[in-house]
Formats: structure tokens, sequence, C-alpha cells
């Protein structure tokens, strides 16, 4: 459970340094669904390991799986994955930078003008 913990402090901590970012538990239970502009971007289970993204689409999903990023994110769309406890910190801070960045640029307009800038990646 401590490997939880600290994964899941992990992803708090890139979520929670994205412009506009905000943490809920919509379905109660201990879950953590980060959502920018009210459209979820990374969400991870109350128990289960692993944080779910979203991906530009069902084929990048599925050759994401096949190459053994991640696996099929239960409960979500086919455009989604979901990344191990064991995902290289690399990779798991690109994909969750890449389901911000596609997630934010599906909010409107005045939305995306009401937040600051992503910062790069380092």
């Amino acid at each position: 459970m401590a490997r939880f913990q600290q994964f899941r402090d992990r992803v708090r901590g890139i979520c929670a340094a994205l412009p506009g970012a905000e943490v809920s538990d919509p379905w109660g239970g201990g879950h953590d669904a980060w959502k920018v502009g009210g459209k979820m971007f990374a969400c991870i289970g109350a128990v289960a390991p692993g944080v779910s993204v979203k991906t530009a689409d069902i084929e990048t999903a599925q050759m994401l799986i096949e190459a053994g990023v991640g696996r099929k994110a239960p409960y979500f769309h086919r455009s989604w994955i979901n990344l191990p406890e064991d995902c290289a910190p690399d990779e798991l801070r690109h994909r969750i930078l890449t389901s911000y960045d596609i997630v934010r640029a599906g909010l409107t307009k005045k939305a995306q003008s009401a937040l600051a800038p992503r910062p790069e990646a380092p």
C-alpha cells in the first residue's frame, strides 16, 4: 500500500503543477480525478494501482497497449490507457502532460484563455 501511495503522490505532484488543474473524488471512495476546465485528464482509482490518461485517439491507445506502455483503462473510453505503478518517471510525466494538453485543447477558447500557459517539461 505504501508503494501505491508513493505513486499517487508522484501523480499528484505532476498534476497539481498544471494550470487550472483540480482534483475531486466524483464517485466517492478515494478516487483522484484530475480535471482542467471541468474535464478529466487523469484518474487514479481508490485501490487498483495505476493512473488512467487520455491519448489522442483509439489507435494511439492501442499502439501504447501493444508496446507494453500501459493497459486498457477500465471503465474509460478506448482512447484512454492505464499506466502501471512501475511506469518510468519520464513516461509517466509525458503521458500525463499529453493527456492534459489534449483535454485543455478541447476546452472553449474562453476557458483556454483563462488558463496560464503550461510550463514546458524539463
